[in-house]
C-alpha cells in the first residue's frame, strides 16, 4: 500500500517475480483547516482509500500472504481513547508550526544540538513542531489526545489493532533521536506529549501484527502485516538500494538521497538524517522547485516543456516558491543574463540548469565518502520520463544516468518489505531480485563546467536579493 497525499494505491505483487498482478487506487481530499492556510486530511478517509483500493485488485488481495503500509511522513494524526481521530491529520505540507519550530530550535541547544541529537534540524513539516502547535492553538485537542501516530501507523493499526511503527518514519518526527534509537523524553517533555502516546518502534524483519477479523476489509484475516514505513524509506527500499547508490527524485518538489553505513548529522539542516527501513540510514535533502517550477517557465514562453535550444548566457533560478536547497523561503524566481540574442529555447534550458543545480548542490552534501563518485544516479519521478530533464542531469553531474523502468516505488517498497517478512529474505534482496531498479542506461558526458560557473556565481552575487525577494 502507499498512501499518499492525495490518494492511496494498491499493488498485490508476486513475491518470487515481483509481477504485479493488481492494483487499484483510491483518492483523498485535502482541506485548509479553519482559515485555510493548513493542509489537513480526516485519517478515516485514508483507512476508507485503502479499502476502496483492495477491492480494486479483486481475488488477488483476498490471497495475500503479507501486507505492508508505506505512507506520507511526518503527519500529525491525533486519535481519542476509542481510537477515532480527534481532529484532521496535519501533513507533512502544513508549515503553520514554524514558529514553534523556530522556538524549539533555539530551545534545545540550537541546529548543531539538534542534528547531533535527532540527526535532523527539524523543519515545520516535522511532527514535533505540529504537536507543539497543537498544544499552543488547540489545547483542549491536544488534551482529548489518547494516542499519536504518523500516517502509515494509524493505517497499520487499524489493520492489526496494535500501535506500532518503524523506525525510519520515526525518524523524521523530531522525537526520535537517532543517537539513541529511542524516544528523546527531554524533546517530548519540552512539547508537552507523554512517551505512552506513542506507538512502539518495531526492529528489522519484526511483524507488527496479523490482519484482523474486519468487516469489508478484502484481506485474508490472519495475513502478516510488516511494521510499514514512510514514503521515502519505501522508494528506497522499492530500488533494493545498496550504500552510496544516489537517487534524483524529479516531482513537483526535487529529492535526493542515498542509503549510508553512517549517521547523519547535519547541523545546517539541509540534509535530513532519516533511517532507513532496516539498521542503516537514508540521509535526503530537499528542494521546493523542481517538475512544476520548470513547467511554468515552459507556460510563461509559450514553449513545450521539451523545447530547449542550447547556447546563450542567460541564468535562470526558478525559485518560484521560495527554496528550501538552497535555504531561501522568501526568494522568488531570478531571471540573469539576457541578451539581444537570447532565445525562449535557451531561457527554458537555463530553468532546468537552475533546477537540477539546486538538486546536486543537495546531493554533494547527501553523499558520503562512501559513495563513489562515479555511481550511476538513478532518475525516478514524473521528470525521469522527460529527454531534457535526463540530458540536463547527465550535462550538469558528468555521471552516467540510468532511469528505472518500475513505477509506483513506494507501493513496491512496501510490498518487498511484506514479501521479506513472509518469506524471512531481506526485503531490499528482494526488491534488487525483483529487478527494480533496471532500466535504460545512458552513459556520462563531460561535465559543463562553464554552467556551473555561471550558476555559482549568479547565486551568491544575488544572495541578498533572494532572501529578502
Amino acid at each position: 500500500m502507499d498512501s499518499s497525499t492525495q490518494s492511496t494505491k494498491a499493488l498485490v505483487v508476486d513475491s518470487a517475480t515481483g509481477e504485479v498482478v493488481a492494483r487499484g487506487q483510491a483518492p483523498h481530499t485535502v482541506g485548509g483547516g479553519s482559515d485555510g492556510t493548513g493542509k489537513e486530511s480526516v485519517p478515516e478517509q485514508w483507512w476508507e482509500a485503502l479499502t476502496e483500493a483492495l477491492r480494486q485488485c479483486g481475488t488477488p488481495a483476498r490471497e495475500a500472504a503479507a501486507i505492508s503500509v508505506g505512507g506520507q511522513q511526518h503527519g500529525l494524526v491525533t486519535l481519542d481513547a476509542a481510537g477515532r481521530s480527534v481532529r484532521p491529520a496535519l501533513l507533512w505540507n502544513d508549515v503553520r508550526s514554524a514558529p514553534q519550530r523556530d522556538r524549539l530550535i533555539e530551545e534545545l541547544g540550537g541546529p548543531k544540538a539538534w542534528a547531533e541529537r535527532v540527526g535532523s534540524v527539524p523543519a515545520p513539516a516535522f511532527t514535533v513542531t505540529k504537536w507543539a502547535w497543537l498544544m499552543e492553538n488547540e489545547p483542549e485537542a491536544a488534551r482529548t489526545t489518547a494516542a499519536v501516530r504518523l500516517p502509515h501507523d494509524y493505517l497499520t493499526e487499524r489493520l492489526t489493532g496494535y500501535g506500532t511503527t518503524d523506525r525510519g518514519d520515526a525518524s523524521g518526527t523530531g522525537w526520535w533521536a537517532s543517537g539513541t534509537e529511542s524516544y528523546d523524553e527531554e524533546i517530548l517533555d519540552r512539547v508537552g506529549l507523554s512517551p505512552e502516546l506513542l506507538p512502539r518502534v518495531l526492529r528489522h524483519g519484526e511483524a507488527a501484527g496479523t490482519v484482523r477479523e474486519l468487516p469489508d476489509l478484502p484481506l485474508p484475516t490472519g495475513a502478516l502485516v510488516a511494521t510499514g514505513t514512510g514514503d521515502n524509506m519505501a522508494a528506497a527500499l522499492g530500488l533494493g538500494l545498496r550504500p552510496g547508490q544516489p537517487v534524483l527524485s524529479l516531482g513537483t518538489s526535487g529529492t535526493v538521497y542515498a542509503v549510508s553505513a553512517h549517521r547523519p548529522t547535519d547541523p545546517t539542516g539541509v540534509v535530513a538524517g532519516f533511517a532507513d527501513t532496516r539498521d542503516a540510514w537514508l540521509p535526503l535533502a530537499c528542494t521546493l522547485n523542481c517538475t512544476l517550477a520548470v513547467d511554468r517557465i515552459a507556460t510563461l514562453l509559450g514553449r513545450d516543456r521539451e523545447a530547449v535550444e542550447p547556447g546563450g548566457s542567460a541564468v535562470l533560478l526558478p525559485f518560484l516558491d521560495g527554496e528550501r536547497t538552497p535555504h531561501l523561503p522568501h526568494a522568488s524566481g531570478l531571471l540573469h543574463g539576457l541578451r539581444h540574442d537570447t532565445t525562449p529555447g535557451q531561457v527554458l534550458q537555463a530553468a532546468y540548469d537552475g533546477a537540477v543545480f539546486a538538486l546536486l548542490t543537495a546531493l554533494d552534501q547527501v553523499l558520503d565518502a562512501d559513495a563513489a563518485p562515479d555511481a550511476p544516479l538513478l532518475l525516478i519521478g514524473g521528470g525521469a520520463k522527460g529527454t531534457a530533464w535526463r540530458e540536463t542531469v547527465r550535462r550538469l553531474s558528468g555521471r552516467p544516468v540510468r532511469v528505472p523502468r518500475a513505477e509506483e516505488l513506494v507501493a513496491l517498497g512496501a510490498a518487498a518489505q511484506a514479501a521479506g517478512l513472509a518469506l524471512g529474505e531481506d526485503p531490499a534482496a528482494v526488491a534488487r531480485r525483483w529487478a527494480t531498479a533496471e532500466g535504460p542506461s545512458y552513459g556520462p558526458v563531460p561535465r559543463d563546467e562553464a554552467a556551473l560557473e555561471r550558476l555559482s556565481q549568479v547565486l551568491a552575487s544575488a544572495d541578498g536579493l533572494l532572501r529578502h525577494s
